[in-house]
C-alpha cells in the first residue's frame, strides 16, 4: 500500500493494474522513545498474482 492510501483504494489499484490479491500481511511499526518500544502504526502488503488475459 502506498502511505495514506485505503485498503479499498490499493485493491482497485491492483485490480486495474490487472492483478488478483492473494494474501495480506501485516506489520507493526515501532519507534523507540525514551528507551521503549511504542507502537507507530503498520505496514500492510499485499501478494498478487497477474491475471491471465484472453486475446
Amino acid at each position: 500500500m502506498k502511505e495514506n492510501e485505503s485498503i479499498d483504494t490499493c485493491l482497485d489499484r491492483i485490480k486495474q493494474d490487472g492483478y488478483s490479491p492473494t494474501r495480506r500481511v501485516e506489520e507493526p511499526i515501532f519507534i523507540e522513545e525514551n528507551g521503549q518500544l511504542i507502537p507507530y502504526g503498520r505496514k500492510i502488503i499485499f501478494d498478487a498474482i497477474l491475471l491471465k488475459h484472453e486475446h
